[in-house]
């Protein structure tokens, strides 16, 4: 069969555009899911048991702080 001409060589795509989206899709992933997360909590501490608004928010809070320490950028190894 005959090869079908074309300017395509494997390998000399330009693919910044390509991960700068994939990493701006996986941020928002990571700190979309932590806010959702945090939500959810301080929605279910607050109306869900007796700790109320104030347990809620506390418990809200440690969480959310917990969470942008462990989720945050590390820097590179050398």
């Amino acid at each position: 069969m005959a090869e079908h001409a074309t300017d395509y060589t494997r390998g000399q795509m330009d693919i910044r555009e390509q991960e700068a989206s994939f990493e701006g899709f996986v941020k928002l992933s990571k700190w979309g899911s932590l806010a959702v997360a945090t939500l959810v909590l301080f929605a279910t501490m607050w109306f869900c048991t007796g700790a109320g608004f104030g347990g809620g928010l506390v418990t809200a809070i440690i969480v959310a702080a917990l969470g942008i320490y462990f989720l945050r950028e590390k820097p590179a190894s050398a």
